[in-house]
């Protein structure tokens, strides 16, 4: 679908959903995906709604790349974006093979299980191995090729962890970046790149920049439950908006 062909009412939509995914990207690290894929997939095809996340996600979150790397733990982080790009070629292939509503759903069901997990209290109590890191960053990679969302795993491991606020934050934003590249690439491979997609996308960096700015702005670690109770409410909200029951 090219820019000119997308309804007015649709492009909005987009942009307000950009808007409201960075402000969740900028102060939870995460969410970016769980919150614009549901709103994107009515409007668009899997593989644009893919695309113009990707254009807009790459640029969106570099001011807080310094942070990031000074917060968090980058070898772990390249544990999980390595165990990404073994595993997302596969993840891409099954999107390739399953219809179009498939995807919406998949993407609105899967944010509504993280969803869940998180709000009953699961936790991680374990020691993060390396081996740990590195097959749920497989995980993070099958979930981003077939529904978009590389970041459930990781958000699992880490979040419903007892480390700090800040690290659980930094390393989630360190690898969504890489993740986005990742996808990226395998998409381009497979001839799934939508150009048009991408210029739609490249609109919509301008609201999600200025979300995301104003998301890292008002974080503060020691109200770290409020803002999860804030993601938790605008994940559920746009998941629920792609189900079914709606159309």
């Amino acid at each position: 679908m090219s820019l000119g062909a997308l309804a007015t009412g649709d492009l909005i939509w987009l942009v307000a959903a950009a808007l409201v995914a960075g402000l969740v990207r900028g102060f939870s690290g995460f969410g970016t995906a769980m919150v614009y894929l549901p709103v994107a997939g009515q409007v668009l095809s899997p593989f644009e709604a893919l695309t113009t996340l990707i254009a807009m996600d790459i640029i969106g979150p570099l001011p807080n790349v310094p942070r990031a790397l000074r917060d968090g733990n980058p070898a772990d982080v390249l544990r999980l974006a390595t165990g990404l790009l073994v595993a997302l070629p596969f993840g891409v292939w099954a999107l390739t093979v399953v219809p179009a509503e498939a995807f919406r759903y998949g993407v609105s069901l899967a944010a509504l299980l993280l969803l869940s997990l998180l709000i009953a209290g699961v936790r991680y109590r374990g020691v993060l191995t390396p081996k740990l890191v590195f097959c749920t960053g497989g995980v993070g990679g099958l979930m981003a090729g077939s529904v978009g969302l590389p970041g459930p795993p990781v958000i699992l491991l880490y979040m419903a962890s007892p480390l700090p606020a800040s690290a659980i934050r930094a390393n989630i934003t360190l690898y969504l970046i890489l993740a986005d590249i990742g996808l990226l690439a395998v998409l381009w491979l497979f001839g799934q790149l939508v150009l048009s997609a991408v210029m739609i996308g490249l609109l919509l960096i301008l609201p999600y920049m200025a979300g995301t700015i104003a998301g890292a702005a008002i974080f503060r670690p020691e109200q770290e439950k409020t803002y999860r109770a804030a993601a938790y409410v605008i994940i559920a909200v746009s998941a629920l908006s792609g189900l079914p029951v709606w159309d």
